[in-house]
């Protein structure tokens, strides 16, 4: 992880603390559900739902801290070997890719927006956009980070280390440089 990746803004941060409430929200339904059905015979219905949605938001909201943090999957060997010009190029070829995808993402969900939005849930009654209207949340910040990286990229403020956005492994990524080994 480089060392632009670690720094969290504010709003980073507020999507972290998001992330750990719909975990500590789902971990809470599930093992209150738990507890109620095998100790009490009872159940709460709308838990069940509920953590479903706190998980599928974790998801893509999740997906976009992990963009931001360079951390999603990745193979870096090809990268790796090549001039910085080759590994500028392979950047911007990738997040290119990327802001497309996430046109085409935003775009498929506008054209189910009303069909999402006038669907309810069968427990709870809320509108399913609340669900899929995720896509717009998720396609629009992987946007905002690829084209943050490419503005960078445009006015030298992105380091080598930074041309290449993912790594192969996490023992490469905490090992020292090889001059620094002991």
């Amino acid at each position: 992880m480089s060392a632009a990746s670690n720094r969290s803004g504010p709003v980073v941060r507020v999507l972290e603390a998001f992330l750990a409430f719909c975990l500590i929200a789902m971990v809470a339904m599930v093992f209150g559900n738990v507890v109620l059905r095998y100790g009490f015979d009872s159940g709460i219905v709308m838990s069940e739902e509920l953590s479903r949605f706190a998980f599928i938001w974790l998801v893509f909201v999740g997906a976009v801290v992990t963009m931001h943090e360079g951390s999603h999957i990745g193979v870096d060997s090809m990268v790796k070997a090549l001039p910085r010009g080759g590994k500028i190029a392979c950047l911007v070829a990738s997040e290119l890719l990327i802001l497309a995808c996430c046109a085409m993402f935003f775009w498929g969900t506008w054209r189910q927006h009303e069909v999402n939005a006038t669907t309810m849930a069968q427990v709870t009654g809320m509108s399913m956009i609340w669900i899929f209207g995720m896509g717009y949340f998720t396609s629009v910040g992987i946007a905002l980070v690829s084209l943050h990286k490419l503005w960078r990229l445009a006015t030298g403020r992105l380091s080598d280390d930074e041309l290449i956005t993912v790594h192969e492994s996490e023992e490469e990524v905490a090992a020292p440089p090889a001059g620094e080994r002991a």
